[in-house]
């Protein structure tokens, strides 16, 4: 019976994990969406439109691409794209490996564009992509791009959004995009499904602050580009509801008493939902659904 009850809780858990993304895909008008880019600073801008925000770098040498939304996008995204530089697409860069970041990597890949990511999303990515969409060029250690006048530092961090993520320092125009480690629009999203953890977001999020500095630019995986000192409040709400779960879990409250005592009460108004970031802290930390 115990394993059954496991079993169940594994499938409760990725249904979890699915359903709002097949969901979100499933009701998104992809005509009507409209792909705006934004300027960041120096060579860098971040094109806006359904799904992650996308990085760029524009220049000379043509462009370094950060993740590619929807492949149903994939035309207006290229368009928005030549309305800021004629150049190739040298690059691509995955930076984990959730659909609405990287559901345009056999487009793109089509097109000749080089694909990279850690080792773990192109595992991931292929027990469910085609050959086109996968990352030719794999690391597991940092990596640099030198093109455009910039050092692209692109380097993994421990499991925290997923067990594949990379974050990507725009050197000299000091723009960091963290993938979804790092989101202003809702609560830390741990797929535990694809290897996130709790601590790994910490010690993420905690690399993420210790690489910038007071002037640095950090562009999240969805929503506004932010602050060192928006990331260390971002941190510090996690820390806080970690602390606050702790005891909970401790005392062998079940989930549903966990959530009634609302430990995230003072976050909800900024971030909506905690339903699933609650359900991740309270299951790492020893508390069983």
């Amino acid at each position: 019976m115990p394993q059954l009850r496991g079993f169940g809780i594994a499938i409760a858990s990725l249904l979890l994990a699915i359903l709002p993304a097949a969901s979100a895909h499933a009701q998104i008008d992809f005509a009507a969406v409209e792909i705006v880019p934004h300027h960041v600073a120096g060579s860098v801008y971040y094109l806006e439109g359904a799904g992650g925000n996308i990085g760029l770098s524009v220049g000379e040498d043509g462009v370094v691409m950060i993740d590619d939304q929807f492949a149903p996008l994939t035309d207006k995204i290229m368009a928005a794209i030549r309305g800021l530089n004629s150049g190739e697409i040298r690059f691509l860069i995955n930076t984990h490996v959730h659909g609405d970041h990287t559901g345009g990597n056999e487009n793109m890949g089509k097109m000749g564009v080089l694909i990279l990511a850690r080792d773990e999303v192109r595992v991931r990515l292929s027990a469910q992509s085609p050959q086109a969409a996968l990352p030719i060029l794999t690391y597991s250690d940092a990596i640099t791009i030198h093109l455009n006048g910039e050092e692209v530092y692109a380097f993994p961090v421990p499991p925290a959004h997923t067990d594949g993520d990379t974050f990507i320092h725009f050197m000299n125009s000091d723009v960091i995009h963290s993938g979804d480690v790092f989101r202003t629009t809702a609560f830390p999203v741990i797929d535990t499904n694809n290897g996130g953890t709790l601590d790994g977001t910490l010690a993420a999020l905690g690399r993420l602050i210790g690489r910038s500095g007071p002037d640095t630019k950090i562009l999240p995986g969805h929503g506004v580009v932010s602050t060192r000192e928006d990331v260390m409040g971002f941190r510090d709400m996690i820390l806080d509801v970690k602390a606050r779960v702790t005891p909970m879990v401790d005392r062998g409250m079940s989930y549903e008493e966990l959530s009634a005592a609302d430990p995230t009460a003072a976050y909800n108004d900024s971030y909506g939902n905690p339903d699933r970031f609650l359900r991740a802290v309270y299951t790492e930390l020893g508390g069983e659904l």
